[in-house]
């Protein structure tokens, strides 16, 4: 049922429900609207300064005006998309973010690593009581890797559950599993409170159709892929990381779930209950050789100051050994849905 959901919800989409993750940098109204137009749903990433002064603020503004633009939108229509947040520090999400969602009239929010469960109760209601008086359709997303944190999100009535095993790139639970034990028993969860109203998402590791496959069996309404879609035309990360996310193979090795990753960059400001996935580069190399944080972080900025990325951390999931080619959105979207279609025909022939 909530299959269908997600589509009466969503109708520009098409089955099945393939959504990108909201890469804070990575994702512009530029390759959300791509995916939305693929018949996909597109999210754009937020960031996690909410301060009237924030130019995070700024950039989401002029990121959702683009989109009206690009997609030929005028004032008080709907924008069929949505903008994800990173919540640890939510002081001014209610009072500066909600507005600017609601004048654009965007129709998903995706709330994700709150410093505790219940910091997201606030802005749940906020966003609801907004809805409720400006007759605004949005439908809100909340990120989970534990059933806890899963537990938590539904008794906040949330609209949809991202649920993100291990195998993800980027920020995660420090401490959590892989989709093919943490998703069935999260959509066990969901079965034994007769719950049919909550979507089910699942993020980590998806990157084809095989993988979208394995997540509608595990019991998922749709996908959603991070480093898939940073390897894309449309996205606006810089060649050498698309190049890097491409060459790598073998992804249990090439990448690696640490803190360490955001220490190197200075940009260590995640709840300790958080890591990351990113590929095993030059500055975790340098850490395994002895080489002090110190030192690495100011390799770091020298390398920054000189425009050079080697030493950029470069977030990106376990499946990586999967992504060959730099190629369009549309292409993702497209060559994931052929492929459901071509194994649920062999699977159909096979029983």
């Amino acid at each position: 049922m909530a299959a269908n959901i997600l589509l009466q919800w969503f109708p520009h989409t098409t089955a099945p429900f393939i959504a990108n993750a909201p890469m804070f940098g990575f994702t512009d109204a530029g390759l959300a609207t791509a995916v939305g137009k693929a018949g996909g749903f597109g999210f754009i990433g937020g960031g996690f300064d909410f301060r009237s002064e924030s130019t995070h603020l700024l950039g989401v503004d002029a990121q959702l005006a683009n989109a009206r633009s690009i997609l030929g939108l005028i004032d008080g229509q709907s924008l069929p998309l949505g903008v994800g947040f990173l919540t640890f520090q939510p002081n001014g999400l209610v009072d500066n973010v909600i507005p600017i969602l609601q004048k654009h009239r965007v129709a998903a929010v995706w709330l994700s690593f709150p410093r505790t469960d219940a910091d997201h109760l606030p802005i749940i209601q906020a966003i609801r009581k907004a809805q409720e008086t400006a007759d605004w359709d949005i439908r809100i997303f909340v990120q989970v890797g534990t059933i806890k944190a899963a537990e938590e999100a539904l008794q906040q009535g949330v609209d949809a559950l991202v649920v993100q095993g291990t195998d993800a790139g980027g920020h995660q639970w420090a401490q959590g599993a892989s989709l093919i034990s943490l998703l069935p028993e999260v959509r066990d969860l969901l079965s034994r409170t007769r719950n049919t109203s909550t979507a089910i998402l699942a993020a980590g590791g998806i990157v084809d159709g095989r993988g979208c496959i394995a997540a509608l069996g595990l019991g998922a309404d749709g996908i959603v892929m991070g480093t898939r879609f940073v390897a894309t035309s449309e996205c606006p990360a810089p060649s050498t990381i698309k190049q890097t996310i491409v060459s790598k193979t073998d992804g249990g090795v090439s990448t690696i779930k640490s803190i360490r990753h955001d220490i190197f960059q200075s940009t260590d400001l995640f709840p300790r209950q958080y890591d990351g996935r990113a590929v095993v580069g030059v500055s975790y190399e340098d850490s395994q050789e002895g080489v002090s944080d110190e030192e690495i972080i100011r390799r770091y900025n020298e390398a920054q100051a000189a425009g050079e990325h080697q030493r950029r951390t470069i977030w990106a999931g376990a499946s990586i050994g999967g992504i060959n080619t730099v190629v369009s959105v549309e292409h993702v979207v497209q060559s994931t849905r052929q492929e459901v279609q071509a194994i649920l025909r062999r699977l159909s022939v096979g029983l």
